[in-house]
């Protein structure tokens, strides 16, 4: 017989490990499904060197249990993946999270079983579960990609993805590296890495804005400030526009004068955490002019730091709006750029050709490398369920269901996939702002949802095609009142070729969001359908039968 559990997650990460804590203190039974040999999601895959969140600690940590925050001291202003991968490890430890999760596993199929109202999950060996409950928690940023760059299993050297670093040390002192990307993990690995190489050079497709990253120790006397407000500041967070403790300005940009723009702007840089450019003003990102105060902002910074100016023209964004992508914070990024050893290849001037033995050719020629880093990114919000087989009622795959870009209810649910949560899922403002606030919001309406259906004897809850519909609508016409859709970044899938284009967050923020959310919870759950009564056998009582937790 196949093992039963109320729910199936997939992904023990900060969303899995939160679901287990709130689904089990709830009483239900459950099972998280991790492909890692260990906990930490993001926080395990992404080892790369200079690895490093760009959200402040007292803000990227559960805020769920006093306790774990008086136990654990952060050790810096932004944690770096060592000490988020030792926090993770500590919570799953410190609340006995590991019993309930299996390592080392794929889910690699879920197929819906209208007659039992459950789920049916096929495991990478052979193995199945049977779930009333289907929960995909593998995170917003999880599937990587490999840009397909012809000959790259020819290379003799080593190549590594920044989304899958080993977890051994790697060391690359006296090598020529080239490092493909220049997001956050681009610029994170070249600047980790500049002082070791005997050679660096960075492939650029688009420059991006980076802002400096002003990283500190964190005082006894800063965590203890921290724990005697800390449930101040997180219920501002939660309420908050990104899930930060920091309110949204009120003042236009373009109200006033050039000169107090400029002092902002250089206070904001100076005082840099990621949203900090971004909350100087109120209309930075709805109005062009706007935009192109801080936009050229970045740019004379880029141009006083970097000596060569051809070298600085090539670093200076044109093509989007500020903010439109995801912004970098990077110590030393552009410094970096002086230093003789260090060469940037713009690859609209200069595409890759392929990959031989030896190195990277290019239009202007081939160039040798000992090691090659791709930092090429993700398949963002739909990567992580796209790699399942998903089957959902009569038949319908997801794939089928997403072939014109994903279409969920409040990111939570999908029509026609019942009893199936997606934790940030597109059409849900996980990744616009501090992750953990996000995660920490759907693993609650989740877990309430589950308990409201176990009180009224219900099976099954599904999203209404019609709420769904008006829901997708909804998210890009907010979208659409912004400039974010101007940039072709991952938040529209525009990094993975062949993907439908859809601005996939929502920008109405996490406070706003989190009241539509209650509101439809506290309506009856308005939009979904809701029916019963449960086919299945009651999992838990099944399973205390059959002898303690099964397959944990």
């Amino acid at each position: 017989m196949p093992d039963r559990y109320d729910a199936v997650i997939v992904g023990a990460g900060f969303s899995g490990l939160y679901l287990i804590k709130r689904l089990r203190d709830a009483g239900f039974s459950v099972l998280a499904v991790e492909a890692a040999p260990s906990v930490g999601g993001t926080w395990y895959w992404n080892a790369y060197p200079g690895a490093r969140c760009d959200v402040e600690s007292f803000d990227y940590s559960y805020s769920f249990s006093k306790e774990l925050e008086d136990e654990w001291d952060w050790s810096e202003r932004y944690p770096g993946q060592p000490e988020l991968l030792r926090y993770l490890n500590h919570v799953a430890d410190r609340f006995d999270l590991r019993r309930d999760i299996r390592f080392d596993t794929r889910v690699t199929s879920a197929t819906f079983d209208e007659p039992a109202n459950g789920w049916t999950v096929g495991l990478d060996n052979g193995d199945t579960l049977e779930a009333r409950f289907f929960i995909l928690a593998g995170g917003a940023i999880s599937m990587p990609n490999f840009t397909a760059i012809e000959g790259r299993e020819s290379f003799a050297g080593q190549i590594y993805h920044t989304g899958t670093w080993p977890h051994e040390p790697i060391d690359f002192t006296g090598k020529r590296v080239a490092v493909i990307g220049t997001g956050s993990s681009g610029v994170q690995t070249s600047t980790a890495i500049a002082d070791k190489v005997a050679q660096l050079t960075v492939f650029q497709r688009t420059p991006n804005y980076t802002a400096p990253v002003l990283n500190h120790p964190l005082t006894p006397e800063a965590l203890a400030e921290w724990r005697k407000t800390s449930g101040e500041r997180h219920e501002r967070s939660r309420h908050s526009r990104q899930g930060i403790p920091y309110a949204f300005p009120t003042v236009a940009a373009l109200s006033v004068s050039a000169e107090e723009r400029q002092e902002a702007y250089r206070n904001a840089w100076e005082n840099s955490h990621l949203f900090a450019l971004r909350l100087t003003y109120s209309d930075l990102m709805v109005d062009e002019a706007a935009n192109e105060t801080v936009s050229e902002f970045v740019r004379g910074r880029i141009r006083e730091t970097v000596k060569d100016p051809v070298t600085a023209e090539r670093l200076t964004p044109r093509s989007y709006p500020f903010a439109t992508k995801r912004p970098c914070l990077g110590k030393g990024y552009y410094e970096m750029f002086n230093r003789a050893h260090v060469r940037l290849v713009d690859l609209r001037e200069t595409p890759i050709v392929r990959i031989t033995p030896e190195g990277i050719e290019t239009t202007e020629g081939e160039a040798p490398f000992d090691a090659i880093v791709f930092a090429t990114g993700f398949d963002a919000l739909t990567g992580a369920a796209a790699r399942i087989a998903i089957t959902g009622r009569d038949g319908l795959t997801l794939h089928e269901a997403w072939a014109g870009g994903p279409e969920t209810y409040l990111g939570l649910a999908s029509a026609g996939f019942p009893n199936l949560f997606l934790v940030t899922g597109p059409g849900s403002p996980g990744p616009l702002t501090a992750m953990v606030k996000s995660i920490e919001q759907h693993v609650d309406w989740i877990t309430d949802c589950l308990e409201h259906l176990r009180a009224q004897g219900l099976a099954a809850i599904e999203a209404e095609p019609e709420a769904q519909a008006k829901w997708v609508e909804h998210v890009q016409q907010v979208a659409d009142g912004t400039l974010y859709p101007r940039a072709n970044s991952w938040y529209v899938g525009a990094n993975i070729p062949g993907k439908p284009r859809r601005f996939m967050p929502y920008l109405g923020g996490l406070g706003v969001y989190r009241a539509k959310c209650d509101a439809i919870a506290a309506a009856g759950y308005e939009g979904f359908v809701l029916s019963g009564p449960a086919a299945l056998p009651e999992l838990a009582t099944e399973r205390d039968q059959r002898g303690g937790q099964i397959g944990g």
